[in-house]
């Protein structure tokens, strides 16, 4: 398993260079690669509350209850929660008060309301994540910032790069909401038996990623199943584990079994569009049972670099890491993309041993 582990990591590093990404973080000497991946835990994340919007409040309260989140690390913040795209100076007077209210052992943030899911330009969670800069937008075509935490060994990415990861926990109705946070932690140490699906369509705008597919199906033989497959969807599969696609709508997510704590997401212009979008929004996976997944909240382009890597992605997820930690470790650029899940589900993770 370890060997595996090392042929994944160098066919990941072959095929991020392959289309141009930035790798320099994974230069990682052997003896690193053999270790189980960081997973962060409750002490770690700082959950912010909106109180002018009762189901924020009461979805943080329920997560909080059920994930031990300590108590000062509930941080209670107030905005018009009918907003989709927040004002910069208004974003920038909130994330001064969040952070004088955050400890500096705080490595990550929780968000738990659907909108404001934009900070003008770029995605809320990359907002919270490394504070409003033009850099991670673009007009056009063009690159955007990159991420230092992309595809890195860091367990401590405030720490290493004063970097707080953010992700949205919510859903349309508290029910939606609840359904998420349980199955991210019914997922904890589980090792579900699953596949992997990743799916070149006939979209080819938005299939861009499907260059990666193949090697990532070779890299990962014999350590986990992948399926590269040139289709539209899939159906009637009860073990989806990561499912990788890309169209502007998905048909029959329902139609598929997800074990708790599933990856799923679809690269399309604007499916980090929480609400009200033309496109399939990705909180339509997790209605459909996944436990995580990514979107773009403004036109990016199709650069692949702007999309989660699934070897990437699926390498430090397998290897322990939490949600969170491997879904932002896989997007090289993620200035208009959003992050939606449950942030410490770690299916593939061991219970810390007690002596």
């Amino acid at each position: 398993m370890q060997f595996l582990l090392i042929l994944t990591r160098c066919a990941v590093i072959l095929s991020l260079l392959s289309l141009g990404f930035s790798v320099s973080a994974l230069g990682a000497s052997a003896p690193q690669m053999l270790r189980p991946a960081s997973a962060l835990t409750a002490n770690d994340l700082v959950v912010i509350v909106n109180e002018a919007d009762p189901l924020s409040v009461k979805i943080a309260d329920y997560y909080g209850r059920k994930r031990g989140i300590p108590s000062n690390q509930i941080v209670r913040v107030r905005f018009d929660p009918a907003m989709k795209v927040m004002k910069p100076e208004q974003f920038e007077a909130i994330k001064t008060e969040v952070d004088a209210q955050t400890p500096d052992h705080v490595q990550a943030f929780v968000l738990t309301w659907l909108q404001p899911f934009r900070v003008d330009c770029m995605s809320i969670t990359t907002a919270f994540a490394a504070g409003y800069n033009q850099k991670f937008c673009a007009k056009g075509c063009l690159n955007t910032r990159k991420s230092p935490y992309f595809a890195s060994e860091s367990a401590k990415p405030y720490k290493d790069y004063q970097w707080r990861p953010s992700i949205i926990l919510a859903g349309r109705n508290f029910e939606e909401a609840k359904k998420l946070i349980d199955r991210g932690i019914a997922a904890d140490y589980t090792h579900p038996k699953g596949s992997a699906y990743l799916l070149q369509t006939n979209d080819k705008a938005r299939s861009s990623r499907a260059a990666l597919f193949p090697r990532i199906s070779e890299s990962f033989s014999g350590t986990w199943p992948v399926n590269f497959l040139k289709r539209e969807f899939i159906k009637d599969k009860s073990d989806v584990m990561f499912y990788f696609t890309g169209l502007t709508h998905v048909p029959h997510i329902q139609d598929n079994r997800y074990p708790p704590g599933a990856v799923a997401d679809h690269l399309t212009s604007t499916g980090g569009v929480l609400t009200g979008s033309k496109q399939m929004s990705i909180i339509e996976w997790i209605e459909a049972g996944v436990t995580g997944s990514y979107g773009a909240v403004v036109e990016p382009c199709n650069f692949p670099e702007k999309f989660p890597h699934p070897g990437v992605l699926m390498f430090y997820y397998l290897r322990g890491s939490t949600l969170i930690e491997s879904y932002w470790k896989s997007v090289a650029r993620p200035g208009q993309g959003i992050f939606v899940g449950e942030p410490l589900a770690k299916p593939f993770a061991y219970p810390a041993k007690k002596f």
